[in-house]
């Protein structure tokens, strides 16, 4: 055997016990950042989504868009204005985010997968009333121009209120792949835009996923010497954040991964989606790649 059949084997061999581990579980896949505007990265992205299927993992995937919202508020001449990282959301920007995020950009990831093999299907929170939600109410502290006792009203920006995964069951115990718009729906049928690292932690929950994967433009969860941590445990990483070595765009990553590990998913990971094959890396091999956040470490 020559060493490229040698690796094939080993690589194979590798990935089996984490094939027969994961059969029949659900993976729940945030898909976001370079992972999502690189060609390259977009193909192998869909290529390892197919394959998880194909040996039997059900992966659910939830979508952002930031930046093509933004780049589409752009060429309308509408302002993106931002409170505490929130994306002020009147009514004709949240008819813009429902285009893009429901229309463009889900449909993309739709064709993308459905092109290399897998039977992908787009639904947005608010079909089958999948995402329920209310206004997020923001306090004035997250703004520095407004008095504390202030309320800022943010517009059509959501807060999860219960999650309705009748229509995820369907689909993935029909062979087929979710894509998921986080867009959510109020009472009287107002639309509503969530952040998708808060709709995919909590799509997880409620879906007594196996796994949950953040795909971000980061190596993982970085420690005081800028090194990546492999494995970390809620309460280190609870010190961390009070320590302020995890800060900034982390934040909300991490407040996510705390979350939904304390609502019963097995472990949570943070992946660097700039790697090609992140998605693989991560669930086939014995080093994974990025940080993984668990509940607690046994003894």
């Amino acid at each position: 055997m020559n060493s490229s059949n040698t690796l094939t084997v080993q690589v194979l061999t590798e990935a089996l016990p984490y094939i027969q581990r994961f059969h029949g579980q659900t993976v729940v896949i945030k898909y976001g950042g370079n992972a999502m505007t690189d060609e390259s990265l977009k193909n192998s992205f869909a290529r390892d989504v197919v394959l998880m299927k194909l040996v039997g993992i059900n992966p659910v995937i939830v979508h952002g868009g930031g930046p093509q919202i933004g780049s589409l508020l752009e060429k309308l001449g509408i302002e993106s204005k931002f409170v505490n990282g929130m994306r002020v959301t009147d009514s004709q920007t949240m008819d813009v985010v429902q285009m893009v995020l429901g229309g463009l950009v889900n449909q993309e990831i739709v064709s993308l997968l459905n092109t290399h093999g897998g039977r992908a299907v787009g639904v947005t929170g608010k079909d089958g009333n999948l995402i329920q939600a209310k206004k997020l109410p923001m306090p004035a502290s997250a703004d520095p121009a407004s008095s504390a006792s202030e309320i800022i009203d943010i517009g059509h920006v959501g807060a999860i209120t219960n999650i309705d995964v009748d229509v995820l069951n369907t689909l993935k115990d029909s062979q087929f792949i979710p894509v998921i718009a986080p867009i959510g729906v109020g009472e009287k049928g107002e639309s509503y835009n969530i952040n998708a690292d808060i709709v995919a932690g909590a799509i997880a929950e409620y879906l007594g996923a196996e796994k949950l994967l953040l795909l971000t433009n980061t190596p993982g969860i970085l420690d005081a010497n800028k090194e990546t941590i492999s494995t970390i445990a809620k309460a280190e990483v609870e010190q961390l954040i009070a320590q302020g070595i995890i800060n900034e765009g982390m934040l909300p990553k991490v407040d996510c991964a705390l979350k939904a590990v304390s609502a019963g998913v097995s472990s949570v990971q943070i992946v660097d989606g700039r790697v090609p094959h992140a998605l693989l890396l991560e669930v086939f091999t014995d080093s994974g790649i990025g940080t993984q956040i668990i509940d607690h470490v046994e003894n």
